[in-house]
């Protein structure tokens, strides 16, 4: 097939820049003249390209900074950048086109809360405040809402949301007290940060599968909202993102979610049930805090290491540890009052610094023989434990590992240790028949104040 005058018009249309069309009017002889056939720019022009284009009757203005040419021959001027849609008035008067109408705040003062049809894009802060609003109709031309557009609308209940929309601005719905719920349509691929931030009223929300992320406290202090659908499409989890939502009971994350921010169900006081299949990254932050209710999560099957903090000073008596776990990092399951005991799989290797840290109903564990080293503090004023059986791959006990045991009447210490911390034993339930065992240094018998 060969490009005729007509195709390769069509084609260069897409050319970046000047050289472009000058390099095919020089590279292909039958297409000398492909720049004086056009009536329009399809690109920027200087002085220079300007005479290039002789025919030109529409001038299409690309960027504010463009250079603009009024020679005569020109009878109309199209404006691709955002211009407000009081400039786009004026432009209107001079018979010329704008193609992106942004309804900003000073336009809405001056021109009412009903929205222009011709306006594409709703401006930062548009209807800021505006408590007379009880319901918004969005028209179908506008494509995205920009931030803080409906921040503290504290009369808006409901609003509809056109198919045009692809984009909705970070806080854009922050502090509207009265929403109750909202439909967000399969247009929209990205809700920014904050998004329903303290929309107190938002008892249900509809969220299409062409959402991939949901931003940072995107629903925080949602209050009232009892359920939410995750789509399979959403891969990330914002941090904060349902924090203080104390109404909702249940979640559902789906396989398609690779990371949950920190302080993600942050204060969801009412929150007892959780799924969660295959996170890959769960914040080095907490996900979880002050969830006093909170009885049972499974970790994530194909999580590499449990990051402690995602789940410090919880109320949990049950925990799942997957076959795939390697390593149980720092302060995982410091202070879990209610843990009773835990089984660890053969997969790990290391049980780190402060793991199990007053963890103060915790009365077995089992250790399995693939670990070889038990972090400081490990077991720290678990009370409760009574018995604990150490195999022969473990090769070191940290400083202030058993420490205040006082419960803790068996214990084995194999000939594979070689290493004991300072003060690993101190004012543990077993300590006097330790100290028959001459391997073990007197020093873990002392009290000691534990230093890094």
């Amino acid at each position: 097939m060969q490009l005729g005058y007509n195709e390769i018009m069509i084609v260069s249309k897409y050319f970046k820049g000047i050289k472009d069309f000058i390099n095919l009017e020089i590279g292909v002889k039958r297409f000398q003249g492909n720049m004086e056939r056009f009536h329009f720019n399809p690109i920027p022009l200087n002085r220079y390209s300007r005479k290039l284009f002789p025919n030109i009757e529409t001038f299409h203005i690309y960027n504010k900074k463009d250079e603009v040419f009024k020679d005569g021959r020109i009878f109309k001027y199209v404006i691709w950048y955002k211009v407000s849609y009081s400039k786009y008035l004026e432009e209107k008067e001079e018979m010329n086109e704008c193609k992106n109408i942004e309804y900003t705040k000073e336009d809405r003062k001056k021109y009412g809360n009903t929205i222009p049809i011709e306006v594409t894009l709703l401006g930062i802060n548009c209807f800021y405040r505006c408590n007379d609003i009880q319901s918004i109709e969005i028209p179908t031309n506008v494509s995205k809402i920009g931030n803080s557009c409906f921040e503290d609308c504290s009369s808006l209940q409901t609003i509809n949301i056109p198919t045009s929309i692809s984009k909705i601005g970070n806080e854009c719905f922050y502090e509207c007290p009265s929403l109750t719920s909202i439909n967000i349509p399969t247009s929209v691929i990205a809700i920014g940060d904050g998004c329903f931030l303290q929309c107190e009223s938002l008892t249900s929300i509809n969220i299409p599968s062409s959402i991939t992320s949901f931003g940072y406290g995107c629903f925080k202090y949602c209050s009232s909202l009892t359920t939410i659908n995750i789509p399979i499409n959403v891969s990330k989890i914002g941090k904060g993102c349902f924090e203080g939502c104390k109404s909702l009971t249940s979640i559902n994350i789906p396989t398609s979610i690779t990371e949950i921010g920190k302080g993600c169900f942050n204060k969801c006081s009412s929150l007892t049930t959780i799924n969660i299949e295959d996170v890959k990254y769960i914040s080095e932050e907490r996900i979880f805090m002050n969830e006093p209710v909170l009885i049972s999560i499974e970790i994530p099957k194909n999580l590499k290491t449990i990051n402690g903090k995602s789940i410090e000073k919880k109320d949990i008596n049950e925990f799942i540890i997957p076959s795939t776990i390697t390593e149980i990092g720092y302060e995982c399951f410091r202070e879990c009052s209610l843990l009773k005991s835990i089984n660890i799989p053969t997969s790990v290797s290391k049980i780190g610094d402060w793991c199990f840290y007053e963890c103060t109903s915790l009365t077995t564990i089992n250790i399995p023989t693939s670990v070889i080293e038990i972090g400081d503090g490990c077991f720290k004023w678990c009370y409760s434990l009574t018995t604990i059986n150490i195999p022969t791959s473990v090769s070191k006990i940290g400083k202030h590992c058993f420490y205040g045991c006082s419960s803790l009447r068996t214990i084995n210490i194999p000939s594979s240790i070689t290493l004991f911390g300072k003060g690993c034993f101190y004012h543990c339930g077993c300590q006097e028949g330790l100290k028959k065992n001459e391997t073990i240094p007197e020093y873990c018998f002392e009290e000691s104040f534990y230093e890094d």
